[in-house]
């Protein structure tokens, strides 16, 4: 079931400056560790002149859509699903 949630969470990820390549590695929401195993899709777009990032992301249990907010360098949890039908 998809839920809609709206949420500061906590994010660790990775930058190999030599591979150029950014990875999502671990998602803290509600005090439980997800680690990351998967990225989706990823999209950018402004909000009036905040850049935001949008990430798809699967940990072997949930699936989130997290928001990064350049301005302020924070990232939200919008949604979240287990996988089961609605």
């Amino acid at each position: 079931m998809i839920t809609k949630v709206k949420a500061p969470v906590s994010v660790i990820s990775l930058y190999d400056h030599k591979k150029r390549h950014f990875r999502l590695s671990m998602v803290i929401w509600e005090g439980r560790l997800h680690k990351i195993v998967k990225i989706g899709y990823h999209h950018t777009f402004h909000s009036g002149k905040t850049l935001l990032h949008v990430f798809s992301a699967v940990s072997e249990t949930v699936f989130f859509k997290l928001v990064f907010n350049t301005d302020s360098l924070s990232w939200e949890v919008e949604e979240i699903s287990d996988g089961q039908a609605d």
